[in-house]
Order: C-alpha cells, then structure tokens, then sequence
C-alpha cells in the first residue's frame, strides 16, 4: 500500500460486492430509502477510524449483534423485535434487501437497528475488539465453483477478524444449505484457536435452535429436498499471555 491510500482504499479493493440494486423498488420502498434509511445507516466517512459499535445506539443498549449479509431481513428484525435491549447492526449490499428491512423496520417500529448498506468488510476492518457479542453470517453464496472460492465471504482473513471484534463469550453462528461450503467453514473456523464449535451431538448442526427463525433461504432449502446445516462457535477468553503472544505473531 503507497502512503496516499486508506486502510479503507486497501480493504475495497478486495470486495466482492459494492452496493448493487435489483429490480425498481415500489414508490413505498423508495421513500424508506429517502427517508428512514439516512438515520439509521453507518456512514464510515462520519465514524471514528477505530469504532465503537455502541456509538451507533441509546445508552440504554446492552449488546450489539451483528449480521452479515441479510437478505430480506426476516432474521434480523425477528431478533430486534425480541430484544429491545441489543442494538443490531445489519450489513447487506443489494439495495432492494435493504429496502425490505426497512419495511420491516417502519412496521414494527423497530429503533434498535442499523443498517450498513455496502460490503461488510469495510465496516469489519473498522470495528475495535471485543464489541460484538453475536455475529451471524446466514445463508451466504456458497460460490460453487472451485475459481470463485476467493469470493466466499468465509476466509481465514474474515474468521481472524470475526474473533477480533467478538467479545469473549460471544457467538458465532452460520447457517448454509451447500455442503462443500459447511466443510470449507467448519476447517477454516477449526484453524481459528478462539473458537469453540458448540455441537455435542449430530441434531446441533442439523437442528435450527429456537431462538432462530427460519428465512426465505431456509424454505427454499427445505422445499427443493435440501438439508440446512446450522454451525454455533463460542468465542473462547483469552488469558493476557495469549494475546501478547498473538499480537507477537502478528507484528
């Protein structure tokens, strides 16, 4: 990196994805976007270059959850919904999935969401340690071919960073219906030592827990005769020899 670019500059040159929109949103959708989506959407440019994740939120907030890539929203609002005291923070580049959030935003009236509507590496690389108590990466694109792994947003980069910004005893989960992609995740998350897989028992994987409703990706799994595989992590303490050690190898 020359001495005229951004940690940000170097981290987008990597993206896969960069805001995209779909089909014309409904006049209702557009106005959301016009109106609701300015206060409540993280803009980097206005952020802290280290930041914490509970200047986006009221006092009041307890935890923060955050969710990459998702979708329609059903998950992330189910969540907020249920838990007024987390504040949720949602990453999701397609503009009409973002659209559909905020419909489900002004409609229950949820005020503990964000969202961020760009690549979540960005906001990822931004985060300081230890401020997330869940990360949730659902149903992402499994990317299927062997020339398109490097698109996976599931990476020995983004596990390392995924650890970093998850306070110890937080969680991890991710769910896919793609097999190859549920083994690619299990060995990359098996070579981070901060994470601990929770499954004791064959139905821990292939059982959606109950605190996790099922989304539009899920039904389409299920319905084409697809079996979901549902992956929980804990986020391991770290003593401080650890981290010095860690920081050692880093350096």
């Amino acid at each position: 990196m020359t001495g005229d670019e951004t940690d940000d500059e170097e981290v987008r040159r990597s993206l896969v994805f960069s805001r995209r929109r779909g089909h014309k949103l409904r006049p209702r959708r557009q106005a959301l976007m016009r109106d609701l989506l300015p206060e409540i959407e993280i803009d980097l440019e206005q952020s802290a270059d280290v930041i914490d994740p509970r200047s986006f939120f009221s006092a009041g907030i307890k935890e923060i959850w955050l969710e990459i890539g998702f979708g329609a929203g059903e998950h992330l609002a189910w969540q907020a919904a249920r838990r007024p005291d987390v504040g949720f923070i949602g990453c999701e580049p397609f503009m009409n999935g973002v659209a559909a959030l905020l419909s489900r935003i002004a409609e229950d009236n949820l005020v503990n969401v964000r969202i961020f509507p760009d690549d979540a590496r960005l906001l990822l690389a931004r985060l300081g340690a230890g401020g997330v108590s869940r990360l949730a990466i659902l149903f992402p694109d499994p990317w299927p071919k062997k020339r398109h792994h490097k698109r996976r947003i599931v990476s020995p980069e983004i596990v390392t960073r995924c650890a970093d910004i998850l306070a110890d005893g937080g969680e991890f989960r991710f769910a896919t219906d793609h097999a190859e992609l549920a083994r690619w995740t299990l060995l990359h998350m098996q070579r981070e030592r901060r994470f601990n897989w929770l499954a004791e028992r064959a139905a821990d994987w292939r059982e959606r827990p109950e605190d996790w409703p099922e989304t539009r990706y899920e039904q389409k799994a299920r319905e084409a005769g697809r079996a979901s595989i549902f992956l929980r992590y804990l986020r391991l303490p770290q003593t401080e020899s650890e981290i010095k050690t860690e920081a050692r190898s880093r350096a």
